[in-house]
C-alpha cells in the first residue's frame, strides 16, 4: 500500500462511523466501476484494433480530410 492510501486510512479512521462506512461505500463503488471499465476496454480491444486498422487504410488511401478540432 503506498504511504498516500495510508495516510487517507489513517486520517478517515478519526471520522465517525457513519462516514468512514460512507467513504467506504464510495471507494468501493469506484473500484468495482474501474473494474467494470477495464473489463469493457479489454472485451472490446480486437474490435477497437479493427477500427483503428481501418482508419489507417482509410487515411492511407485519400479517403480522410484532415481538419482541426474548430472545423469538426
Amino acid at each position: 500500500m503506498t504511504e498516500l492510501l495510508e495516510k487517507a486510512f489513517r486520517l478517515a479512521s478519526k471520522l465517525p462511523q457513519d462516514l468512514q462506512d460512507q467513504l467506504a461505500a464510495e471507494l468501493l463503488q469506484e473500484l468495482a466501476d474501474e473494474q467494470r471499465w477495464e473489463e469493457t476496454l479489454s472485451a472490446s480491444a480486437p474490435e477497437l484494433e479493427r477500427l483503428a486498422d481501418q482508419a489507417l487504410e482509410e487515411y492511407r488511401q485519400g479517403s480522410t480530410i484532415e481538419q482541426g478540432i474548430d472545423e469538426l
